[in-house]
């Protein structure tokens, strides 16, 4: 599944995992998506730092293409930054090479711990359908062609929806969504599904 953007190599794959996986980096990310810009001094004031550290993370965060430069703003030694919109859909783990499986083997480890923390928020938050925070469950049969339509038109209604924080209506608030998709276990015989 192609999500329209360009192709990246193994090599490419693994600094980005190791990017996100940086504690600091997606500290810089999630202010950057909260509060829309900040200069290094902002975020070292903001995040416990010294401007030296963020101002090198910020620039690596660059390189990878997940933020960007605010050009109208920036001047002198003082630069502005912004988040850019980032898509990203991990590969099969069997096409990885050893160290790029180790580095999205890592950084899945901790969104499984951010992601558990935000569907228990969900839960404690969840005031009725017609709320802010919404949980839903559901099972169904599907064959794998099917799921993966679903996907396709799973992420085009996140593109209908979705908006850029500078898009985005008066009362709209950020709001962090997941969806997975497990196959029930099936039992097998001679290699063969069986029920």
């Amino acid at each position: 599944m192609t999500d329209g953007t360009p192709e990246m190599t193994s090599l490419e794959r693994t600094a980005l995992y190791k990017s996100l996986g940086n504690p600091l980096r997606r500290r810089i990310l999630d202010y950057l998506g909260r509060h829309g810009e900040a200069n290094s001094t902002v975020l070292a004031r903001e995040l416990g730092e010294s401007s030296g550290t963020t101002s090198y993370h910020l620039r690596k965060l660059a390189e990878q293409r997940l933020i960007e430069e605010i050009p109208e703003k920036s001047g002198g030694r003082e630069r502005w930054w912004r988040a850019l919109p980032f898509r990203h859909t991990t590969p099969d783990p069997a096409a990885m090479t050893p160290e790029e499986y180790e580095a999205a083997a890592r950084l899945a480890h901790l969104k499984i711990e951010f992601d558990t923390a935000l569907y228990r928020r969900a839960h404690e938050e969840y005031r009725g359908p017609e709320g802010w925070a919404q949980v839903q469950r559901h099972g169904t049969w599907l064959t794998r062609e099917e799921l993966v339509d679903f996907m396709r038109e799973y992420h085009a209604l996140l593109d209908r929806y979705g908006r850029s924080r500078e898009e985005a209506p008066d009362g709209a608030r950020p709001v962090l969504m997941r969806f997975y998709a497990v196959p029930e276990p099936v039992e097998e015989r001679n290699g063969e599904p069986a029920g």
